[in-house]
């Protein structure tokens, strides 16, 4: 006869003890020696025993869930972040409860809030890109909801925790890889403007150029939308306008890939008649022909803070210790280099 799944009962008469000193195991209670606590996780372990997550959090009055607002999960780096997010947080024993934005610009975040809080989530991580004025409801609401929020992807703001990579420093190294390889008139293709990112990105392209004592005219940058369409309408753009151009900053690798095929039907060079960098480190970068220099961002060491920064505000909160201090947590991007740039060796 099968003995049937392991109960709590089994493990305390395992390994002698009581039923309440496995459950202060389980919870990570203190007040269990190291003896006994090391007895009963063995047990626990060689019975296979699985302790019951809804019994767990009706014993802690806590869900372990975590709320996580997003948007835009067509485009590549809010997509990267939920599947970074989605398994560091099982990793960390918290499920998700997902709810996505119809717009980007979508301020109307009410029944938002409402829904997560009604699922009782533990914390919220709001994943949505910084575009536009859809940051407004920061400030302008007083946000009591009991539970506490980690922002992604937007402007550093004081007293408020912020986890994003460094936009601006991967320009900065973008620009100072093309300047070092002898590149003097380096365009530039931006995402769209309205984005917090794209404007960073553009900020390193306009400051490197001072920097380096290159003259900036409007005639050397045109906008994209990051999709590799509008990447092929701005590199036509630019060859118009800038008929100069020996390299170009790309601020994403889909509109780089675009370029190098422009480049490719005019029969120009890469990297000898023009050197291109992008951002993002999409995986087929490194197949495209010839290969891409690129920015990468880590969007999974992103969500990884994130979830570890939430996890420590909740923990702390519940064990009424100190209250940690919101904080910006600003990671740095690296720089790939490939073919697509190497007019020398590096």
């Amino acid at each position: 006869m099968r003995s049937g799944r392991p109960t709590i009962k089994k493990v305390a008469s395992a390994a002698g003890v009581s039923t309440q000193t496995v459950s202060r195991v389980i919870n990570e209670r203190p007040d269990v020696s190291p003896e006994t606590r090391s007895r009963v996780q063995k047990v626990i372990e060689r019975l296979g025993y699985q302790p019951s997550a809804l019994a767990r959090s009706l014993i802690r009055q806590r869900s372990y869930s975590l709320g996580i607002v997003s948007a835009g999960l067509k485009y590549i780096g809010p997509s990267r972040t939920l599947s970074g997010i989605a398994s560091v947080a099982e990793e960390a024993g918290y499920s998700l409860l997902l709810k996505e934005l119809p717009r980007f610009d979508a301020n109307d975040i009410t029944p938002i809030f409402r829904a997560l809080l009604s699922h009782h989530v533990d914390g919220i991580i709001w994943a949505v890109p910084e575009i536009g004025e859809n940051r407004n409801w920061v400030n302008e609401q007083t946000l009591d909801l009991g539970v506490p929020i980690v922002y992604l992807t937007m402007e550093p703001q004081a007293k408020i925790p912020v986890v994003s990579i460094d936009n601006y420093l991967g320009g900065k190294m973008a620009m100072a890889h093309l300047l070092e390889q002898g590149y003097r008139h380096i365009g530039h293709i931006s995402g769209p403007l309205d984005w917090w990112e794209s404007r960073q990105r553009m900020a390193a392209w306009k400051d490197a150029l001072k920097e380096a004592g290159i003259e900036f005219h409007d005639n050397y940058w045109a906008e994209g939308n990051w999709s590799s369409t509008s990447g092929a309408q701005a590199v036509a753009k630019l060859f118009e306008q800038y008929p100069e151009m020996d390299s170009i900053f790309v601020a994403n690798d889909q509109m780089a890939l675009s370029v190098l095929q422009t480049a490719y039907q005019k029969g120009i060079r890469i990297p000898e008649e023009l050197g291109i960098v992008g951002f993002d480190n999409i995986a087929e970068s490194a197949y495209f022909c010839p290969p891409l220099t690129t920015v990468q961002q880590d969007q999974y060491e992103v969500a990884k803070v994130a979830v570890e920064e939430m996890i420590k505000i909740i923990e702390a909160g519940w064990q009424g210790g100190e209250l940690i201090e919101p904080k910006s947590i600003i990671l740095p991007p690296t720089l790939v280099v490939r073919q697509s740039s190497m007019r020398s060796k590096v």
